[in-house]
């Protein structure tokens, strides 16, 4: 079934319906988990997890998303564990969420879709539409890195360049989405159904524990509610004992969850290099600080240097990150000195997306 977690109105569960009634955004009701037996060990990739994802799936479009490398690091002193999510096939953790999502809407027949999208959630909707067979319309701010606009045309999408902000490009999709099935990364259940197998990837990669910490960015929250989702439901199945703190990093230029769950108000917006995390209004925002505050976790808003130093401090240990995704390496610092991060416990920190993705912004950094 679907939910509406804000009225408590549900649905059934039809991968064509990708909101509420009234307008709100909806969720799958929680599966019951998974035992180590129930993973699917003879399929590298995250349908490995199958078990613990809605709907008949049987034959899933897929690019061999998942089963991400997860290093071991020291981080100015901090021993931390970077799971590099930019291993997935169009390089970056979106990949997750849009391998579940295309499985549903190809099994419910559809044959076009429409996506908006600062970059990486537009170049995979185009993937795996294009794996599919079906045809994609990507609407992405005018702004967008280039080599996202490419990666989305290579694979045959058609790509529009919305004059604006990524609210204007929301706005846009909206309205083109009463002729087309609105396949948003944003809004779709299914969704947030391929993402929370971050947190049985995680689960599995440390011998069936949960790590104390996962320090993630977030733009419109997406990587924060896979983590809640998947973990309380292993969390509810008696297979860990507790939820990992949710550390959200946020640039201090676009930080509307960070201030919002401070109580910081008069927030005000700047561009930043951290393009995937420019969006003002995040559609699930309570929902997010809800999962963030149940996991005991916090926020940090991280100067522009800041995420440029991180970009360079990854690339000196060989992990080359997008500033987006450089963004949750900069705040390890500000969660150790506010103890959020804890000596002897286990930090999983996520790298969502390569520095392929944004060369012209990553040069500007090493400039």
């Amino acid at each position: 079934m679907y939910l509406d977690a804000r009225s408590g109105r549900t649905y059934p569960l039809d991968p064509l319906r990708w909101r509420g009634d009234d307008g709100a955004p909806l969720t799958v009701t929680p599966s019951p988990g998974l035992a180590p037996a129930d993973i699917d060990t003879g399929t590298r990739s995250l349908w490995r997890y199958r078990a613990a994802l809605p709907g008949d799936l049987t034959s899933p479009v897929t690019l061999g998303e998942g089963c991400t490398p997860l290093l071991d690091r020291d981080w100015h002193g901090t021993p931390v564990r970077f799971k590099l999510e930019w291993f997935s096939p169009t390089g970056s953790f979106k990949d997750r969420g849009t391998t579940v999502m295309m499985s549903a809407l190809a099994r419910a027949g559809v044959t076009s879709v429409i996506e908006d999208s600062s970059g990486n959630g537009g170049s995979s909707v185009a993937a795996y539409s294009a794996a599919a067979g079906i045809k994609a319309r990507i609407l992405a701010p005018e702004g967008t890195s280039p080599a996202k606009v490419l990666q989305a045309r290579a694979y045959g999408a058609e790509v529009a360049l919305v004059p604006g902000d990524r609210e204007a490009t929301s706005a846009q999709a909206l309205r083109e989405s009463a002729d087309t099935c609105y396949a948003s990364h944003n809004w779709h259940p299914f969704f947030l159904q391929g993402t929370k197998t971050l947190a049985y990837e995680l689960w599995e990669d440390l011998g069936f524990t949960a790590p104390d910490a996962v320090v993630t960015v977030a733009g419109a929250g997406s990587t924060v509610l896979g983590c809640d989702l998947g973990f309380t439901e292993l969390l509810a199945a008696g297979r860990i004992t507790r939820l990992p703190r949710l550390l959200v990093a946020q640039p201090r230029h676009c930080a509307p969850l960070h201030d919002r769950f401070h109580g910081i108000t008069g927030t005000t917006f700047a561009p930043t290099i951290a393009e995937g995390t420019a969006i003002r209004d995040p559609l699930r925002l309570p929902e997010v600080l809800d999962a963030v505050r149940r996991s005991h976790g916090d926020f940090a808003a991280l100067p522009e240097e800041a995420i440029a130093q991180a970009v360079r401090d990854l690339a000196a240990q060989g992990l080359y990150a997008e500033p987006t995704s450089a963004t949750a390496a900069a705040a390890i610092d500000v969660f150790t000195r506010r103890g959020a991060i804890r000596p002897g416990e286990t930090t999983v920190v996520i790298l969502t997306g390569s520095g392929l993705k944004a060369p012209t912004t990553v040069a500007g950094v090493f400039a």
